[in-house]
């Protein structure tokens, strides 16, 4: 961190900086788009990963934060905070031309905040109709559902969008743009369809039966999770994460935990630890199996589906016994677990191993291999590591591009330093890469859960925490490694007992964000099978 220091400082000596738990550098609008630069092209370590966007509103000041990280060590952070004062017309400098992943993350900020960036490509809400009456995040929105009423007429979609430029004399141009061509044939995937996965909207533009570009449209199940968390207790919060990706319920849930614990000072008992990182990685499996199935069904594979689902059924047993839930999984709370583990659950997680271990086999004698499912996978939906990095593509997904990006490898949480298991890495970058890297992880986290179920300890499942939990003033931040990929939440506290500002950092907005990108030319009949290799949720999108 002394050398970005020393480089920040030699290129832009008034800039101001701040140490601590991470280094955080503060930019006027106009020296923010030099200091990224810099820092992109820092040939030490490049800070080529966009973690985080944080849009905040500080009340005078409508804020921008970047969590940046670098591809080659994610483990090292800086944060890069910017704003402006101006309310009536919030402007402020895009970063897509650095990072692929700011396109969506922009478009948000703009719904929810009513900041516009600067040469961003196309700068349409994202979430909202482009009509919404107000800026959902700022603190003097108005609630009034008078202002957004409720409407079950058909909408036109608005075929248009807009592109603010900044000329070279310096004054700044509003420019409408196209998202399609007058002559292009369109065809809409979904909302309502039974391959994307959730309600998603693919607007698709054909050339013949290949895929010439795709206008994603999200927001149809947005439940403003972030705004009425700003009036909610942090255990109250708890029930949102396990409603987001709802397959990676308590891995989530741990996110929350682990950065409330973390602000607090919270303790979490061995024991604990122990349950979570079990609790973890059945979770990882879980997701994994109905990834795997969902995607097999995808390619027409029905008895594969049933078979995963035969397997997950076993899991989700385990999480009814252990806590009550089989989807929703409100295990983890605030100081460790809420409830022990109950008599025969090592006995019974020590019979799924093997059992799960052999199904892993047949699994991959009667479809892995299979000469029609090869052809719909092989060299199909490309996902290079440049673009994957570009894109905060995490998860099986990124590490099928040859990236790196396990949070449990490179930043270990709960008791990943005290295991031992493979970052599952494959470099084909296509479907099925992320196919075969969904079962293979499953292995490590079965040899996980094996080198951990025999040595839970004695004490204490759940720390004593005060009836309310106060966080010090301050930000606080922690990733996970979920089952689609880095899950992440951001608290700013101001001393009270709920957050001034929380932000939930989705892995699978970026699987779905760079499915224009792999998904253009190729074939129409292979859009749901990219899709379901990529395997993202939507409730995990639309917060």
């Amino acid at each position: 961190m002394e050398q970005i220091q020393k480089l920040i400082k030699e290129q832009f000596p008034d800039i101001d900086i701040e140490e601590g738990d991470i280094l955080r550098i503060k930019v006027t609008p106009k020296q923010f788009r030099p200091v990224i630069d810099a820092l992109y092209h820092y040939k030490n370590l490049p800070f080529d990963f966009l973690k985080y966007m944080i849009g905040t509103d500080e009340g005078e000041i409508l804020r921008v934060s970047y969590i940046l990280s670098s591809s080659v060590n994610p483990a090292v952070d800086i944060m890069v905070i910017t704003g402006t004062d101006n309310r009536e017309n919030p402007l402020l400098y895009t970063v897509t031309d650095f990072y692929d992943t700011a396109q969506f993350n922009e478009r948000e900020i703009y719904a929810l905040l009513g900041i516009r960036f600067i040469n961003n490509p196309d700068m349409r809400k994202f979430f909202l109709n482009q009509d919404w009456v107000g800026y959902p995040l700022r603190k003097d929105y108005d609630p009034n559902p008078a202002l957004n009423p409720v409407s079950v007429e058909s909408r036109d979609i608005i075929d248009t969008s807009f592109v603010i430029r900044e000329m070279p004399d310096g004054t700044i141009n509003e420019e409408a743009i196209r998202i399609f061509n007058e002559d292009d044939y369109i065809i809409n995937i979904g909302p309502q369809h039974p391959s994307t996965h959730g309600v998603m909207h693919f607007r698709t533009a054909l050339d013949g039966e290949v895929v010439k570009k795709i206008d994603v449209h999200s927001g149809y199940i947005h439940r403003g999770i972030e705004k009425l968390s700003e009036n909610l207790m942090y255990p109250q919060i708890l029930h949102f994460t396990d409603r987001l990706d709802y397959l990676s319920a308590n891995i989530n849930r741990h996110a929350l935990c682990m950065c409330v614990e973390k602000a607090a000072g919270i303790e979490v008992p061995e024991r604990a630890q122990y349950i979570r990182t079990i609790m973890d990685e059945l979770n990882r499996i879980d997701s994994h199996l109905l990834a795997w199935s969902a995607h097999t069904n995808d390619l027409g594979a029905t008895t594969a589906f049933i078979y995963g689902m035969r397997e997950r059924e076993i899991i989700l047993d385990i999480f009814e016994k252990i806590c009550g839930g089989r989807l929703i999984i409100n295990q983890n709370v605030i100081g460790g677990v809420m409830f022990d583990i109950y008599p025969e659950f090592q006995k019974d997680v020590k019979n799924f191993i093997p059992y799960m271990r052999s199904k892993l086999k047949e699994y991959d004698r009667f479809f892995s291999h299979n000469i029609i499912a090869l052809g719909r996978m092989k060299n199909v939906g490309i996902l290079n590591i440049k673009d994957a990095i570009s894109h905060a593509v995490t998860g099986p997904a990124g590490r099928a591009s040859g990236w790196s990006c396990d949070v449990r490898k490179y930043n270990p949480y709960a008791l990943y330093d005290k295991v031992e298991f493979r970052e599952i890495i494959r470099t084909e970058s296509d479907s099925y890469a992320r196919y075969l890297n969904r079962l293979d992880e499953i292995e490590e986290s079965l040899h996980i859960i094996e080198q951990l179920i025999d040595n839970i300890p004695e004490g204490e499942y759940c720390a004593k925490t005060k009836a309310v939990i106060r966080l010090p003033e301050g930000e606080y931040y922690q990733n996970v490694e979920a089952g689609k990929g880095l899950f992440g939440v951001y608290i700013e506290s101001r001393g009270d007992k709920t957050p001034y500002r929380l932000k939930f950092r989705s892995p699978s907005m970026s699987l779905v964000a760079v499915m224009p990108l792999i998904c253009k030319g190729e074939k129409i009949s292979d859009f749901i099978g990219i899709g379901g290799s990529m395997d993202y949720v939507i409730p995990d999108i639309d917060r």
